[in-house]
């Protein structure tokens, strides 16, 4: 999503269950146990272009505590941790959408380095000395000679320092800087016994968080507190340690509710002092999860590059709940400490999630994690609909407990809707539709635009109820960002389909005609002169001058090119448009071979979107809009095309193991990686699975077998296995469909099918078949 324009989720619930960990440089050898999935991942993908809250590393699966290294602390796009910079600046704890804090830092001191140690700190480091797995993160710090390593829980961050011997050593805590997307200020520490500190910080307001959000946090070490000063100039706190001849351990446990929250989440999560068991927890946790999904065949770099995928559509979206439930809630006039329900055990039912913008999940963890992960979607829901309970309105991408408005339309409807309609939702079915239909009516989050947080009127929603569409531009002026009203347009009609479709489940039959007859909007604005989506002004007249490769004239992030085939509800009707599927076909096609040329991306990085060549791309997999494309031809009769071109979407865009390349674009929390995983295990659900019964596209996958792991608490079968016979890098067809022995002819299947289990044979074949 778009940041150069503007200003330019203790547990994850008891269900969500265990994980583990990876490798990071090219091949790490470490003394962690014998090779698993979690060794597959490689970390340092695409970190080049990275982002505030891009790359993890010490970090638990949704984790509260988001603890790595920061190699750039000013700005959210290339701050956080960048392959290319070899400076440490501190070791911060929240990486994290909009919300960053508490850096520190180890030191060693002298008299002579104390007099300026507030203001030159940094330390070079090297790649050579470095090693990077899921839940673990180790450097060596070459100014001070100190080994740092780091691993966390779900809330708690754990690092063990090996400093020189006879020296000096300290703590350095950077509590008023600017971190990624926020300043962070009026930082406090004081000491409560010689081994145990606490304090307070407030993450600034920014653009796209209008409220300042505190954080508290416990802190307590192996080694005996020998003074703590404070710098006048900065405010930040030095900590020295002394000549402590150990090493030094530190558990730091953070809280956005109180001192007392984050000293329980230390004490609920990490009573002991045992870091490598730490550790080895985290590998578990991180192993058992990507082990969910077992691929074999391709290449080594096919696997590795796969559970990197997979790994990063399992981070991001960070848990903001404590673990007795207590959450902060910034909904209201007034800031207030919510509390979760607890279950019978008087553990919390869910955890309260922060998340970037649901904006393209349709395409992505709606599938993969209602698939795969089904109580991670369902406790998402329920978290979702925690901020209705609070604020009166279901979020699209909230931050510090608060609404963010980020990017446009109601985005989280699908994704409820789609967990609703794969049974992992069941209770309170009416009271979901409500809220829902709250946010596609009049004062709803559909009718603001990106970041308008003090208006209704950037999203035009006023106009696409009275005219069905909205204009471009809006007449009354800017509100926010995004105002592009045929994007909008696209975007309301499939929401508002995915909204009816839940209405006609509910019995609700005025609703469903209404939202249905709102889902044909899009008709309105397809130029058939020009047989692209065109934007209108508020008159009905087309937009003068229309180059349909111009990126942002009326499309969100995207242009007319791309954007024209964000229909996803009606593919039928938008080729009947177009002049019947041959023709539709043929200029699908002729759009695939010229974005092949770049590789089918705006360059390698998100801000590359802007450049005058790299834009005008007739379909770009580097961002949202069009990422569902290549499935089209299967449901315009062509499945050879979706094969064809899908294989060389992952092969030429998606394949690589490099820093300075990955996903080539705009990896928001997990929805490239989620695309990615979905593309190479042949499966997708082009209406983001919000129809009756939803059904799967069966694609090309590029690994020979792929074993899935269903989870028995939501559905009967025990395993869904996809066998590709005769699978290789050229053989990219499917000429055959069996699953459970009986022939598949229509490219599609339920989801009920796949989650009662059983085999998909597919028969793979160099040539594609009629």
């Amino acid at each position: 999503m778009r940041l150069n324009k503007i200003l330019k989720i203790g547990n994850i619930g008891i269900s969500i269950a265990l994980i583990f960990l990876v490798s990071c440089k090219t091949e790490i050898t470490t003394s962690l146990p014998k090779k698993q999935l979690v060794d597959k991942v490689y970390p340092l993908l695409d970190t080049e272009n990275s982002r505030w809250f891009f790359f993890s590393s010490a970090s638990r699966p949704f984790g509260m505590m988001n603890l790595s290294p920061d190699t750039g602390i000013n700005g959210d796009w290339g701050g956080g941790y960048k392959y290319t910079t070899d400076t440490i600046k501190g070791f911060s704890h929240i990486h994290e959408w909009q919300m960053s804090g508490l850096s520190v830092m180890p030191v060693t001191i002298s008299e002579e380095s104390n007099k300026n140690i507030f203001k030159d700190f940094y330390s070079k480091f090297s790649h050579e000395t470095e090693k990077i797995s899921p839940g673990y993160h180790s450097l060596l710090l070459d100014r001070y000679q100190i080994n740092t390593e780091l691993t966390s829980t779900k809330r708690v961050g754990f690092h063990r320092y090996t400093f020189p011997e006879n020296t000096q050593k300290a703590i350095l805590f950077n509590l008023n800087t600017i971190l990624g997307p926020c300043d962070n200020t009026n930082g406090t520490l004081e000491k409560n016994n010689d081994y145990e500190l606490s304090g307070t910080l407030v993450m600034s307001p920014n653009f796209r968080r209008p409220k300042p959000l505190k954080v508290f946090f416990m802190i307590k070490t192996n080694a005996p507190i020998a003074s703590i000063k404070q710098d006048a100039v900065t405010g930040n706190y030095l900590v020295n340690l002394g000549k402590f001849d150990k090493k030094v351990l530190m558990k730091v446990g953070i809280s956005y509710t109180s001192v007392e929250n984050a000293t329980i989440n230390i004490q609920e999560e990490l009573p002991h002092w045992d870091f490598d068991k730490v550790v080895a927890e985290s590998r578990t946790e991180w192993n058992n999860l990507l082990g969910r999904i077992k691929v074999e065949g391709g290449t080594e770099t096919d696997q590795r590059r796969f559970y990197t995928d997979l790994w990063h559509a399992l981070q991001g979206r960070k848990m903001i709940s404590d673990a007795n439930g207590a959450y902060p809630d910034n909904t209201g006039k007034n800031f207030r400490i919510g509390q979760l329900p607890l279950d019978e055990n008087g553990k919390p039912k869910f955890n309260q999630y922060n998340s970037d913008s649901f904006w393209g999940a349709q395409w992505t963890i709606n599938s993969l994690w209602g698939l795969v992960y089904p109580e991670i979607m369902e406790e998402f829901v329920h978290s979702l609909m925690q901020y209705y309970k609070d604020g009166g309105m279901i979020p699209r991408g909230p931050s510090g407990g608060n609404y963010t408005f980020v990017m446009t339309g109601a985005s989280t409807t699908p994704f409820i809707v789609s967990a609703i309609q794969k049974g992992l939702v069941k209770e309170d079915l009416e009271s979901i539709y409500a809220a829902l239909k709250k946010n596609h009516m009049l004062n709803g989050i559909m009718g603001k635009a990106g970041y308008e947080h003090n208006t209704n009127s950037g999203g035009g929603l006023k106009y696409y109820m009275e005219k069905g569409f909205v204009p471009y531009p809006i007449p009354e002026g800017e509100f926010g960002s995004h105002q592009d009203g045929a994007s909008q347009t696209l975007e309301y009609a499939y929401q508002d389909w995915t909204l009816a479709q839940l209405a006609k489940k509910l019995n609700y039959e005025a609703d469903y005609n209404y939202f249905m007859a709102r889902s044909k909007n899009y008709k309105n604005i397809f130029d058939k002169t020009t047989g692209w989506m065109r934007p209108k002004n508020a008159d009905g007249k087309w937009f003068e001058n229309f180059d349909p490769y111009q990126y942002e004239n009326g499309f969100v992030e995207s242009n007319g090119a791309q954007s024209t085939w964000f229909v996803p509800q009606d593919i039928d009707g938008l080729a009947e448009l177009m002049g019947g599927k041959e023709k539709a076909v043929a200029k699908l096609n002729a759009q695939f071979e010229a974005a092949q040329k770049l590789k089918f991306t705006s360059g390698t990085s998100h801000d590359a979107e802007l450049h005058p060549e790299l834009s005008r791309i007739p379909i770009n997999f580097g961002n949202q809009p069009s990422i569902q494309t290549s499935y089209i031809f299967n449901l315009l009769g062509r499945p050879d095309l979706t094969q064809y071109w899908t294989r060389n979407v992952v092969k030429e865009t998606f394949s690589g193991l490099s820093p300075s390349t990955g996903y080539n674009g705009d990896e928001d929390q997990g929805l490239m990686g989620s695309l990615n995983v979905l593309f190479k295990i042949g499966l997708f659900q082009m209406n983001g699975g919000t129809s009756e019964n939803p059904e799967y596209q069966i694609g090309s996958p590029i690994f020979n077998k792929v074993s899935i792991q269903l989870n028995p608490k939501y559905y009967p079968g025990k395993k869904l296995v996809i066998k590709a016979s005769n699978n290789s890098p050229e053989n990219v067809y499917v000429n055959t469909i069996n699953f459970n022995k009986k022939t598949v002819k229509n490219l599609s299947i339920s989801h009920r099918d796949i989650t009662n289990g059983g085999e998909l044979i597919l028969e793979m074949s160099n040539k594609p078949t009629k």
